[in-house]
């Protein structure tokens, strides 16, 4: 019998290794894993490649890996927003590495490396900054840049409800970058706020297949009922 269902985080997480690539879905808070970043920080992997929409909110969440040294890089579209004091402060001591990426083209690159695409041409960038030492070409009369997917070890997302073979649902804008990160991570693992039986979730509803993810734990939340399909 398959079943994808682990007891706890600490077990789901436990042989993330050190220089691992991380995904981390989540746009800000909505959607963050945060009870599997917690994990993260407790297995005590270091010299991490994170791939998220931003850099860190508050002392929180990703904002604590962070703090706890835990983190080389990170790959985002916002690192700054009004409570980004743990990044600002890492960055400005030259602790932690940056790769900024405009959010249509991280999109398209985790979506790349789901695909099992080589690259793909975007014109967002072209003639900025973040073009320069990139391959350009125009393109129809357009000029584009190539960017290269963006591929992980590993994918923490958040999901809604979830079933033991891994088919998932999310909950309104909490879905976010969960599901493309899914398709391009070697192993994902998903907290749902909910487990069900098989058959309780319908076809038409799954929006991330279970054949995308390797690891289920469900941490429960009062405040977050099922959703009806």
């Amino acid at each position: 019998m398959i079943s994808k269902l682990f007891d706890s985080v600490a077990a789901a997480v436990a042989d993330i290794q050190d220089g691992a690539t991380v995904m981390i879905g989540g746009f800000g808070t909505a959607g963050m894993p945060s009870e599997l970043i917690d994990g993260l920080i407790g297995n005590g992997a270091r010299d991490l490649v994170v791939v998220n929409n931003n850099a860190g909110n508050g002392e929180t969440g990703l904002a604590a890996l962070l703090k706890a040294g835990r983190v080389r890089k990170i790959i985002c579209s916002f690192p700054r927003q009004a409570d980004s004091q743990v990044f600002d402060a890492l960055y400005r001591a030259g602790k932690i590495e940056l790769e900024l990426v405009p959010q249509g083209n991280l999109a398209c690159r985790i979506e790349a490396a789901g695909a099992g695409l080589g690259a793909i041409f975007t014109p967002t960038g072209y003639g900025t900054a973040l073009a320069e030492g990139k391959e350009t070409r125009r393109i129809a009369g357009r000029d584009y840049v190539l960017e290269l997917p963006i591929r992980a070890d590993v994918a923490l997302i958040k999901c809604h409800i979830a079933d033991r073979w891994g088919n998932l649902t999310y909950r309104k804008t909490a879905r976010n970058f969960g599901p493309i990160m899914a398709r391009a991570a070697a192993t994902t693992i998903v907290q749902a706020d909910h487990v069900v039986a098989l058959g309780q979730i319908d076809p038409e509803v799954i929006v991330t297949p279970g054949i995308f993810v390797k690891r289920v734990v469900e941490v429960a939340r009062a405040d977050r009922l099922p959703l009806a399909a």
